[in-house]
């Protein structure tokens, strides 16, 4: 049970003054939440200020630079009836003159606010317009009274279409007003070395400032909510380590019978890292305690082979195996490149989604419970409270930051002492690595199978269009398939969804019934459906959005045109450029981009040009956008950093570590008095499941 003292922040947005169910709306958009909560806007960190405190006269303000300026307002001059001119207000002080526009402007207001011969503060960025000073739709007008409560250092927030900056600053004020007083769960001796403030001050600091220098990362009180967050991190992944590591009781490894069948039925050898992260993992399934390994692979390094054999090595023990993917396109991806190598080996194979009802799911379940399916491929409905397995011994999670710790672990709680394999086809840098799955175990697979061909990667801007499309042509003459990918517009999928239409009508009135489309929005079956068209070379040109990033296999794919390239982040055009040359035949990118462009997405299309290792890209990515991005956090929810930032908060990573170590080794059921706040910053910063854990252990 989440502590009662937090109840405020795990409030709902709409309990804040003026957010409504419509406002609220926009508010999802911003915060990246379904349902976001009070906490959410707490989170939501400042990138900036406006400084209010400059109090020239009329004749010494610096015209473009933000002022507050002591004026009497003179006179109004309405627009005339029927005109479309603005409504002006001529005000001055003893040095000169200042005229006040405002375009659709309600007359009742404007008067209220501003009556003639009233003293108004009025803040804003000022401009000369024919040689006179005009001010359009000032920031803030103010009496005497209204002065005194004006923030003259105002902080400047991320905003979404449809907030203003008003709005939001509003808003997150009124949330952090509920942060209520916490207890302690830091060092006090740390805490006064760093000289932090607490978690309560830390808040009202960062969301108020004196000086506009108190919203930059580097500050105490920002770099104390970093802190927290590492602290929450590591804490939660040390207990996980600790909790799940117990002993198993029992050798899981079998003697290898089907694993040999499997290789025998491969057209080709494993690869040097496919044979190393095996035995690596065989080694891990004999051996007393859980097994917690990642296994980061490249695109098309052969991670689901790898993870099909650490499967048979525990079906071989007469125990069962689940495979747990993101989508339900992936968890059929992998059931088509794992069913004929299962099949060779003998093994029983089922899928279970959202898609499986009625009787078919119910058979599903009463031969799992049984035991009479060795390996159950899936989505997030594999941890669902109905499913059961008779002796489940290694959970597979596939695009592990696709999910968050609380799924991995609830579907390791299917069975007794369940070892956990982690996949993923984002390399990540080590120290993220270390960030974000604690001291794993971590196996690498660096090569690709032999006989993947290298890709031509090519950058072309976007008003050479026409020579694309003419290109794709003759490609598609060549009998050749083609994918175009569709920009990432903005967070609404609507918008994303128009953009592939409006594309997909463009190259069908071109191309007739050889194009296809896919996204998002789709039925299961629909999507399979377009899949099916484009795998078996009934559509040849697939328009898609980015629903295909990870797990669809057509080999005879040798095109890929990613429309809008400088939208896309690194990480994720190589996911995309790894959908082609997957056969025999030369492959190649088209990476379509709006010109100007900024420094970054230059330097961004320039790696993807130079290389295609993505432990490299994965590197520069970090460089480039921080490491919430490099994991997807923004896109798909992992409970990444908030608050912290890898580059500028990095050097608190290690101390968090060691203090989380230290925490546990002295109080490993969190029963002292900091052990108890130190609950409640679990979650704080939602790492609940850390939490049951203890309980449960």
């Amino acid at each position: 049970m989440r502590p009662v003292i937090l109840n405020p922040l795990f409030a709902a947005l709409t309990a804040l003054p003026g957010i409504g169910p419509k406002v609220e709306k926009l508010y999802r958009h911003l915060l990246g939440r379904e349902k976001p909560r009070v906490l959410d806007l707490v989170f939501h960190m400042p990138i900036g200020a406006i400084d209010r405190r400059a109090r020239p006269k009329l004749r010494d303000v610096v015209p473009g630079t933000v002022v507050t300026v002591e004026v009497t307002v003179d006179r109004h001059r309405p627009p005339r009836p029927g005109r479309r001119a603005p409504y002006l207000i001529y005000a001055s002080d003893d040095t000169g003159d200042l005229v006040l526009t405002y375009f659709n402007a309600r007359k009742d207001y404007i008067e209220k606010t501003l009556p003639k011969g009233s003293v108004r503060y009025i803040s804003g960025v000022p401009a000369l317009y024919d040689g006179v000073l005009q001010m359009v739709h000032p920031d803030r007008v103010v009496d005497e009274a209204g002065l005194a409560t004006l923030p003259l250092v105002e902080p400047v927030y991320p905003l979404t279409e449809g907030l203003t900056l008003n709005q939001v600053r509003k808003a997150v004020d009124a949330a952090q007003a509920r942060v209520p007083s916490l207890p302690e769960w830091q060092d006090p001796a740390w805490l006064a070395r760093q000289n932090f403030p607490s978690f309560t001050d830390a808040v009202h600091l960062v969301h108020r400032p004196a000086e506009p220098a108190d919203v930059r990362p580097q500050t105490p009180a920002r770099e104390r909510l970093a802190f927290d967050e590492f602290l929450a991190g590591q804490l939660a992944l040390a207990l996980v380590r600790k909790y799940m590591r117990r002993p198993a009781g029992r050798r899981t490894a079998g003697d290898g019978r089907l694993r040999q069948k499997i290789i025998s039925s491969l057209p080709y050898t494993l690869t040097t890292s496919q044979a190393r992260a095996t035995r690596e993992i065989i080694a891990d399934l004999e051996k007393p305690e859980r097994m917690l390994r990642l296994l980061q692979g490249d695109v098309g390094s052969g991670k689901t082979l790898v993870g099909l054999l650490a499967a048979a090595a525990v079906i071989e023990a007469g125990r069962q195996a689940a495979l747990m993917a993101p989508t339900e396109i992936l968890a059929r991806q992998h059931l088509k490149t794992i069913a004929p190598l299962a099949d060779a080996a003998g093994l029983r194979v089922a899928i279970l989604s959202g898609r499986e009802r009625g009787r078919e799911r119910t058979d599903i379940l009463k031969r799992l419970a049984a035991g009479d399916i060795d390996l159950l491929l899936g989505t997030h409905a594999l941890f669902q409270e109905e499913v059961e397995f008779r002796d489940l011994a290694l959970a597979i999670v596939d695009e592990q930051h696709r999910f968050g710790v609380h799924q991995r672990l609830a579907l390791a709680h299917k069975g007794e002492a369940v070892d956990v394999l982690v996949m993923t086809a984002t390399p990540i840098p080590r120290t993220l690595v270390l960030t974000y799955f604690g001291d794993m175990d971590v196996s690498e697979l660096r090569e690709k199978p032999a006989g993947r061909k290298p890709i031509d990667t090519r950058t072309i801007p976007l008003d050479r269009i026409e020579e694309v499309v003419a290109a794709v042509g003759r490609a598609l003459r060549d009998s050749r398939r083609v994918y175009w990918i569709c920009p990432l517009i903005e967070e609404a999928e609507s918008v994303d969804l128009r953009a592939a239409e409006d594309r997909f009508r463009a190259l069908k009135q071109e191309f007739g019934d050889a194009v296809d489309l896919v996204h998002g929005r789709m039925k299961g079956t629909e999507k399979d459906r377009a899949m099916q068209r484009f795998s078996s070379g009934e559509s040849r040109l697939l328009v898609a959005t980015t629903v295909i990033e990870v797990g669809v296999n057509v080999p005879e794919a040798t095109v890929m045109v990613i429309e809008h390239a400088e939208r896309f982040g690194l990480a994720q055009l190589h996911q995309l450029r790894g959908r082609v040359g997957r056969g025999a035949e030369r492959s190649i990118c088209l990476l379509l981009y709006k010109a100007p462009l900024n420094d970054t997405a230059k330097a961004r299309l320039a790696v993807m040009r130079d290389t295609e290792d993505g432990f490299r890209i994965a590197e520069e990515d970090l460089k480039l956008r921080g490491e919430g991005d490099v994991l997807g956090t923004r896109q798909s929810g992992m409970p990444g950093f908030r608050v912290a930032n890898v580059e500028v908060h990095g050097r608190f990573l290690q101390a968090a570590r060691d203090d989380a170590a230290l925490i546990l080794a002295r109080d490993p059921k969190l029963a002292s008095p900091r052990g108890e706040a130190l609950r409640v910053l679990l979650y704080l910063f939602e790492q609940d499941e850390a939490v049951r854990l203890i309980k449960a252990g």
